[in-house]
């Protein structure tokens, strides 16, 4: 059966709102709204002005959990500052950094080769509603970074981050680094990872919606200090209640470009191996990528 995805051209914080209620779903209770709130540097994270009216009326918090490599973001003091130089601070109740009360360790899925758990920010078992909002672009490791992405490394505390970034091998972030491994194990460990938060949720009663916002795609991810400038036009919004076909439509709509920059953020994609993502989630049972796009405009 084919999963819907909603889609619209226009990227305003009134189109934002719209194809969320195209979804249907209301959010309800204590909403967790997953953001990546962007390296210090970075150019191409989600704006405040952009997401604050629909943040606000979902009152909802941005939540996020510290990073796995040296930088600005890996200690919660450090992680709110830079959080708030970006405007998050000022919408909804505010920032969680969700690790920073802790961590809680998840099931993987039983197909799954590489993790044998999922280490997530504690303060995620607090939410009874999710809105993985992600940023669609490139990403030096896992080639591109939507929703899957949003919802493996994104919501996995900064150990779970270097278990995942390390195949299941090390918790340790600074030994993560120095782990070998095959490209393709590592796709499949954040797959793994975003599958065992999507049953969590299942498990637990709380609602999950994908929305993915594809601006300023660069071929660098919004955690890159370095994040160089955007190599394709804004393409739209996408929205899904299954996160494996809202990044299957992202990653048809960039093949689908034809501009001058569209061969770089395939390469960068591609090398990456990076459209396996979506078809290693599918076998897990976290979605499918065979959908039907909607056009709300």
């Amino acid at each position: 059966m084919k999963a819907k995805v909603y889609f619209t051209k226009e990227i305003t914080p009134d189109s934002l709102i719209k194809i969320y209620e195209a979804l249907g779903v209301e959010l309800t209770g204590n909403v967790g709204i997953k953001v990546s709130t962007g390296e210090k540097g970075s150019k191409g994270y989600l704006k405040s002005d952009l997401i604050k009216p629909l943040v606000d009326k979902l009152n909802g918090t941005i939540i996020e959990c510290n990073t796995a490599y040296p930088g600005a973001r890996n200690t919660v003091e450090d992680h709110m500052e830079v959080a708030k130089e970006h405007g998050f601070t000022d919408m909804g109740q505010g920032v969680e950094i969700m690790d920073g009360i802790g961590e809680i360790k998840i099931p993987v899925p039983e197909k799954s080769k590489h993790l044998k758990y999922d280490l997530i920010g504690k303060g995620f078992e607090k939410y009874d509603s999710i809105l993985n909002l992600a940023h669609g672009k490139g990403h030096a490791m896992g080639g591109f970074g939507a929703n899957l992405k949003n919802q493996s490394i994104g919501i996995a505390s900064r150990n779970g981050k270097a278990y995942i970034h390390s195949c299941g091998i090390t918790e340790d972030p600074n030994t993560c680094w120095s782990v070998n491994y095959l490209q393709h194990e590592f796709i499949e460990s954040m797959a793994e990872a975003a599958a065992a938060v999507a049953d969590y949720c299942k498990e637990n009663n709380k609602k999950i919606i994908y929305i993915t916002v594809a601006n300023a795609i660069s071929v660098d991810c919004d955690c890159d200090a370095h994040q160089g400038d955007p190599v394709i036009g804004d393409i739209g919004i996408f929205a899904s209640l299954d996160p494996v076909a809202n990044d299957q439509a992202f990653i048809d709509a960039i093949w689908a470009t034809h501009e001058e920059g569209t061969k770089a953020i395939q390469e960068r994609i591609d090398t990456r191996k990076g459209r396996h993502i979506t078809e290693y989630a599918e076998s897990l049972g976290l979605g499918t990528t065979d959908y039907e796009l909607i056009n709300i405009d």
